[in-house]
């Protein structure tokens, strides 16, 4: 099920002239039926509203007092989400004969023909409020609270985020939580402001209107809506022409594959880096720690520490929280029964909230092996939203290669990883023949329409981010480690990671030390074997300066390592 609950304004959209018809109240039933939930959200003081809704009780919560106000209908709870009203701004109205004037807990409303005088009070007082127009009312509430507001909080409530929700609505102060929904709809007699933000307009009006809507939803959940949402649509990057290329967030599978060190896990931190930015919650496994300094992204599990299936479940929970499952402390084969333990849970997860969003599986063929045999039984046939990232796409399952609808190829060699790809999964791929490598482009292929794969320059993530951080740290780069050797090749002591290197600077003789760094020996280190060019421009300052005592070199060269890589403080 795609979209698990429905947002609804109340006055001008579920109800005409304060009523409810017996049909809204069917369909409100049938909707719940379903499996959906139903949040109304409304301007109304909420004494108002439930003197007037008397099948309040169909929903899970009601957001009033635009915004202000979240009530739990099965337990009767009232939440205020702001301060009461200014005593002097009602003192202030009343004075100069605004009437009438409505008094919520946080809400001051009265008619429109008075927008002028409480814009003029509000300014003379000094007040931080806000003024919304409502068609022929004007409200006054504290500034930044409004119908968003309040359904954030509803939701955050109910464990659900705005992607799995659709809104209905008919006027101007029903912008912003329409504009907050995954998909925005409204009433055939809804404001024209209202009707250009939405993705679809009802023929019929007011609770008829809402009746098309839920009847649409039970049938195939807006099956014609999906992948044309724009505002939803992820950013990948921009082919040859300049256009963009983009991914719809619900039902595809992505395949990120190419050599050792071309920048798949960059290209997928992006591409998680814009997921976030959208709110889609994504869930990363993440086998070498390689995505655990991503801002946003908690990082469950360490080298001496595995995650649970049931940490994992409960932390997703939470829709605001992105997570990184680091199986460092789990033994490579291991590994593909943890997931095989993993997958079918979040799948579960995901039919109960929709969440997580996106799944994203790090070297994906330590994870599902071609060689492990139990793949077809245990996991689900399709992976949907998720991202493999790996070097060999021929030696992952091919049950799960082959369902997979966008490839990413990447690095110097994409003829190569796409015909592996298509090998695995029996399929015949077209290359055409004005597709040449370019340095600075990936490869992408998407299998619908017979499309051919075509060159696209990628879109970069926003925050830098250091690749194979615990490995440089902490790790072996065995034939890439540096030897600290001094002008006479007097010493030969291996620093294999950045820990040793640390500690070998600390105690090596001050010769030995001012002959690497004469030479630029580190700061060439940094750059071709860490691949941080960062550290290494840093380092290389340090080297082309004069005016340092050794020591000081030697502790800033430290101290530059220990700030990039924080494992070693």
């Amino acid at each position: 099920m795609r979209y698990l609950a429905l947002v609804t304004d109340y006055d001008g959209t579920l109800s005409s002239d304060d009523r409810l018809s017996e049909q809204v109240v069917s369909a409100l039933e049938r909707l719940r039926v379903s499996g959906r939930r139903a949040i109304l959200v409304t301007g109304r003081r909420l004494d108002d509203l439930l003197a007037v809704c008397h099948c309040v009780q169909l929903f899970d919560r009601v957001v009033a007092e635009n915004g202000a106000i979240v009530y739990d209908p099965a337990s009767r709870e009232e939440t205020r989400l702001a301060n009461p009203p200014s005593k002097l701004l009602i003192q202030s109205l009343q004075a100069r004969g605004v009437t009438p004037l409505e008094i919520g807990q946080v809400l001051v409303a009265t008619h429109a023909p008075h927008r002028a005088t409480v814009q003029d009070v509000i300014w003379e007082l000094g007040l931080e409020a806000q003024v919304i127009g409502n068609r022929g009312a004007v409200m006054v509430l504290p500034a930044g609270v409004n119908k968003a507001t309040g359904l954030e909080y509803a939701l955050r409530e109910l464990r659900l985020s705005r992607h799995e929700v659709v809104g209905i609505g008919d006027a101007e102060n029903d912008h912003s939580f329409l504009e907050r929904c995954e998909c925005a709809v409204a009433v055939a007699n809804a404001a024209p402001s209202i009707k250009q933000i939405a993705a679809l307009v009802t023929e019929a009006e007011n609770g008829n209107g809402v009746i098309e809507l839920i009847n649409e939803l039970i049938s195939d959940d807006l099956h014609r809506l999906e992948g044309s949402l724009s505002q939803n649509l992820i950013l990948l990057g921009k082919r040859t022409d300049g256009t963009t290329v983009q991914l719809p967030p619900y039902g595809r599978t992505m395949l990120v594959a190419g050599p050792s060190g071309c920048g798949k896990s960059t290209l997928t931190a992006g591409i998680i880096e814009r997921l976030i930015e959208k709110d889609y919650q994504v869930c990363i496994v993440d086998p070498e720690g390689d995505y655990g300094t991503l801002r946003d992204v908690v990082a469950l599990g360490n080298q001496w520490r595995t995650p649970s299936i049931a940490e994992v479940l409960a932390i997703l929970e939470d829709p605001q929280i992105n997570l990184s499952v680091n199986l460092l402390g789990i033994p490579l084969g291991d590994r593909p029964d943890f997931f095989a333990q993993l997958a079918p849970n979040l799948q579960a997860m995901r039919a109960r909230t929709g969440r997580p969003h996106w799944l994203v599986v790090d070297e994906a063929h330590h994870l599902l092996p071609d060689t492990w045999g139990h793949a077809a039984a245990i996991l689900p046939q399709k992976l949907h939203e998720t991202i493999l990232v790996t070097v060999h796409p021929d030696h992952v399952v091919p049950e799960i290669l082959a369902p997979i609808d966008v490839v990413v190829a990447i690095g110097h060699s994409p003829e190569k990883t796409l015909g592996d790809f298509a090998v695995a999964t029996g399929q015949t791929i077209a290359w055409p023949v004005d597709l040449v490598y370019q340095a600075d482009r990936v490869v992408v292929w998407f299998d619908e329409d017979g499309q051919a794969p075509f060159a696209m320059q990628a879109q970069p993530g926003r925050a830098e981010r250091i690749r194979h951080h615990r490995k440089y740290a902490e790790g072996n780069l065995r034939w890439h480690s540096f030897y600290f050797r001094g002008p006479n090749n007097y010493h030969n002591l291996k620093a294999q990671n950045l820990v040793v290197f640390c500690q070998i600077a600390q105690g090596i003789d001050e010769s030995t030390w001012m002959y690497h760094l004469r030479r630029g020996d580190y700061s060439r280190w940094f750059r071709h074997a860490i691949k941080d060019n960062h550290l290494a421009d840093e380092a290389e300052r340090v080297e082309r300066r004069a005016d340092l005592e050794p020591w000081q070199t030697r502790q800033m060269i430290q101290e530059l390592v220990n700030a990039r890589y924080t494992l070693l403080e």
